[in-house]
C-alpha cells in the first residue's frame, strides 16, 4: 500500500521573496542558490527573475561579496587550496571575474606555509613503506585539498628534507609498520 503523498503548499511570489530575504539576512547566499530555492518552490521564471532582481537591488544578494566570504571561509577555516575553492565557486555559477578577485584575498606568502603545516601534520599520521609511497600519500592528500601541483611538490620536498633521517630510520627500523 502506498502512503498518501503530502500535497505541496503553493508559495506565492511575495511569500517566496520574504522567505529568501530572511534566508539571505541570516547567511550570505549566491544568486544561483536562490534560483534553485525558487525552482524547488515552483515559482515561475518571470517571478524568479523579479525576486532575484529585487534581492540584488536591496543588497540581500551580492555574488562578489559571496565569493569573498566563501574564499575566506574555505581557506582560513577549512584549509582548502585555490583549485578546490575555484571549482566550488564555478559550481555555484559565480562569474570568473568574481572568483579571480576573491582568490586574490589569499595571501601568497601564507599559502605555501599553510600547505607545509597541513603536510607536516599529515606526515605524523601517515604510514608508508618507503619515501616514494609517503610522497604519493602526501601528494594525494594535498591535491584533494585543492592545492596546485608545483606548490605541493615543493612543500613535500621541503618537509621530507627536513625530516629525512628520522623518516628513513623509522622505515628501516620497522619496515612492516610502514
Amino acid at each position: 500500500m502506498k502512503s498518501p503523498q503530502k500535497e505541496k503548499k503553493k508559495i506565492s511570489e511575495s511569500m517566496a521573496l520574504s522567505k529568501l530575504a530572511a534566508l539571505c539576512s541570516r547567511s550570505e547566499q549566491c544568486s544561483h542558490y536562490c534560483r534553485e530555492k525558487l525552482a524547488q518552490w515552483e515559482i515561475p521564471t518571470d517571478a524568479t527573475e523579479r525576486i532575484i532582481g529585487h534581492l540584488i537591488q536591496e543588497k540581500y544578494i551580492n555574488d562578489q561579496r559571496y565569493a569573498l566570504f566563501f574564499v575566506k571561509d574555505k581557506y582560513f577555516l577549512n584549509h582548502w587550496g585555490k583549485k578546490k575553492i575555484e571549482l566550488h565557486l564555478i559550481r555555484k555559477k559565480i562569474s570568473k571575474e568574481h572568483i579571480e578577485m576573491a582568490l586574490t584575498e589569499i595571501p601568497d606568502e601564507n599559502y605555501s606555509t599553510q600547505l607545509e603545516e597541513l603536510l607536516t601534520s599529515k606526515l605524523k599520521k601517515t604510514k608508508a613503506k618507503n619515501l616514494f609511497d609517503l610522497k604519493g600519500k602526501l601528494f594525494r592528500f594535498a591535491a584533494g585539498r585543492g592545492f596546485e601541483n608545483d606548490i605541493i611538490f615543493k612543500a613535500i620536498e621541503k618537509i621530507i628534507d627536513g625530516n629525512r633521517t628520522e623518516l628513513l630510520s623509522q622505515m628501516d627500523a620497522e619496515p612492516d609498520d610502514y
